[in-house]
Formats: structure tokens, C-alpha cells, sequence
């Protein structure tokens, strides 16, 4: 436990570096520094309704991040939450749009049964690629990526495409009102205590079942697993379907929430930030929920970032990226600083 907080602790200090960097980039650009950091911290905690808006992201974000997890543990560089994020949300539109009209207890658990399905067979090739014939789970992901985003656009611009739409982005039809988990603000009961049962879910998953301490076993050392009697292809696989599964449920919830209909430009950084998320936790449950929580925060400040700093919404892109630099940067640097140390012993 101390070395899981420890590593934690030292994310989190990679992400005050990086915000340092970018403190110094905006100054030079012309911008307060100054400014950057207070639109951060009270855009985040400390304005009213600030603490709803951070809830707001962070809950998403820790449902997609948490299954992102699990396929890390169990050896599986699966950054393909992106795609999973949209597949949920499409499967989840398409039976909407076929059951609307029943009652609303019918249509919500088919829809989440739906977007959890979508995103669970989304992760399901990649993963048969990769225990099948060795494929790069990388590459098969990200590319899973990208032809989920030309899906979204195919689905939102063809047969989910809302005929009374006039804007430059094609949208799906608005979702019925009885049918939405949300208002647009994005944060209700619902919304929390699915997020609540998934973090016990998961936590229950890692910590005390065999599958959980098994899978991870099996990304540090899968020939003991072997030894163990286990099947390294089959946690691998459940591994890749789990996560897919959360993310496609996180999907679900922005669709049938805060954004109530299928849009080109749904969320496009959503997986992504989970990735970031879950390595900043190194992996543990416990630890995503808090960092999830910090990177709902600097999402709720990007609408405080062009009021009082004068930066743009995307700078939050750009913080995001520099804390994605320093948390990659840092496990090369560690594992060189391990490996120079075990030279010098």
C-alpha cells in the first residue's frame, strides 16, 4: 500500500511540474501565469457550483479510466477507450431510437445493456488479434479509435441524423426527457450511484477475487500464472472486455445525460484522458478515483480559464498534454535510474 501511495504521490508531483512548465510557456506567450493557476484552483473547487461541474466530468472519467485499468493490469496496452467511449454511446443511440416510444423502464437498461455490449465488443478484436496472432493491441486500438470517430460521424450524418438539425455539425434526434438520466448539467443521483457500485465493483474485483489478482500476475510474470493453472489468454480477453465494457458505459451515460443526442464532436479526448488518468494512478482503483477527480477539475476550470486568465478553453488541452508528457517521461526515467542502480550494486 505504501508503495502504491508513494507512486501516486509521485504522479502527482509530475503534474505540478507540468503545471509549473505551462505556467512559464503562458508567460512568455503574454498571459498571467498567475492567472492560469488561480482560474485552475477556484474554476475547479472553489466557484459556486464548481465542485458539481468537477463531479460532473470526473464521474465518466473514472467509469472509463477504471477499465482501463484493468486491461494495464493484466499486460494489455489497450488505448483504445476512445472508440469504446463512442461505440457505447452509438449502441446505445440505435436502441433508443428503436424502442422509442416504451416505457422508460424498458428503454434505459436495454440502452445501458447496449452501450456496456457496444463497447465490450468494440475492445472484443483488438484482444483476439493480439492472444490470437500477436497483433500490437497499440496499433489495432488506435485505429479502433479513429474508425469509431468516422462511425460517429456516419451515424449522426445518416441514419441516426436529426432531419431538423441546421447547424454545420450533424447530430443525432435529442433523446426523450423521460429517457434521460440528466439534465444538462450532468450530474444526478443516477449518475453517482452508478459510479459508486462501479467503484466497489471494481475495487471487489482487484482486490478479492482470484481473476484480479491473477490478471495482474499475469502482466508481470504470465509463465508463473501458467504455472498457477490459470489461462493467460482467457483474463487477457476478459481483461479487454471489461474495459471496453466501461468505457462503452461511460458513453452510454453522456449520451443519455448531459448531452441527451449523438453529435460529430463528442467528447474527443475522453478516452485519452482516462489513459493519463489510470497511469497517474498507477493502476489502482482507489487512487483513479481521486485523480479522476482532479482532472474533472481542470475540466470544470476551462470555462474559467478565457474569463480570468484571457487563455483559451484549449489550454486545458495543452496542460493535459504536458502532464501526459511528464507522467510518460517518468517511467523511462525511473525504470533508468532502477536499472543504473542494480548496475551499481
Amino acid at each position: 500500500m505504501t508503495g502504491k501511495f508513494v507512486s501516486v504521490l509521485r504522479g502527482l508531483i509530475f503534474i505540478v511540474v507540468a503545471l509549473a512548465l505551462c505556467g512559464v510557456i503562458f508567460q512568455f506567450a503574454g498571459y498571467s501565469a498567475l492567472g492560469m493557476f488561480r482560474s485552475v484552483i477556484e474554476g475547479a473547487f472553489f466557484r459556486p457550483g464548481a465542485w458539481e461541474q468537477s463531479l460532473r466530468w470526473a464521474l465518466p472519467l473514472f467509469i472509463t479510466a477504471a477499465g482501463v485499468g484493468i486491461s494495464f493490469r493484466a499486460g494489455y496496452f489497450n488505448i483504445g477507450a476512445q472508440g469504446q467511449f463512442y461505440l457505447g454511446a452509438i449502441s446505445a443511440a440505435f436502441v433508443a431510437e428503436w424502442l422509442n416510444g416504451a416505457p422508460a423502464f424498458v428503454v434505459i437498461p436495454a440502452c445501458f445493456a447496449a452501450g456496456m455490449t457496444g463497447g465490450a465488443l468494440w475492445a472484443l478484436w483488438p484482444g483476439l488479434l493480439r492472444l490470437q496472432s500477436g497483433t500490437d493491441e497499440v496499433i489495432t486500438t488506435l485505429m479502433g479509435n479513429f474508425l469509431a470517430g468516422l462511425l460517429l460521424v456516419y451515424v449522426t450524418a445518416g441514419p441516426l441524423k436529426d432531419p431538423s438539425g441546421s447547424g454545420q455539425q450533424a447530430s443525432s434526434r435529442p433523446l426523450a426527457a423521460s429517457y434521460r438520466i440528466s439534465d444538462s448539467l450532468g450530474l444526478s443521483p443516477t449518475i453517482i450511484v452508478i459510479a459508486a457500485l462501479v467503484a466497489v465493483a471494481m475495487w471487489l474485483l482487484v482486490n478479492r477475487t482470484a481473476f484480479g489478482v491473477l490478471a495482474s500476475l499475469a502482466g508481470r510474470n504470465p509463465t508463473m500464472v501458467q504455472w498457477q493453472g490459470a489461462t493467460v489468454w482467457r483474463l487477457g480477453l476478459s481483461s479487454f472486455l471489461i474495459s471496453g465494457a466501461l468505457a462503452g458505459l461511460a458513453g452510454t451515460i453522456e449520451f443519455m445525460g448531459p448531452n441527451g443526442r449523438l453529435a460529430g464532436g463528442f467528447l474527443p479526448t475522453h478516452g485519452f484522458t482516462a489513459i493519463l488518468i489510470a497511469l497517474v494512478a498507477n493502476l489502482s482503483v482507489v487512487g483513479t478515483a481521486f485523480v479522476s477527480l482532479f482532472f474533472g477539475g481542470l475540466a470544470s476550470a476551462a470555462l474559467y480559464l478565457p474569463i480570468m486568465a484571457g487563455l483559451p478553453s484549449s489550454a486545458i488541452e495543452i496542460i493535459n498534454a504536458a502532464i501526459a508528457l511528464f507522467i510518460t517521461a517518468k517511467s523511462g526515467f525511473v525504470d533508468r535510474l532502477l536499472a543504473f542502480g542494480r548496475r551499481s550494486a
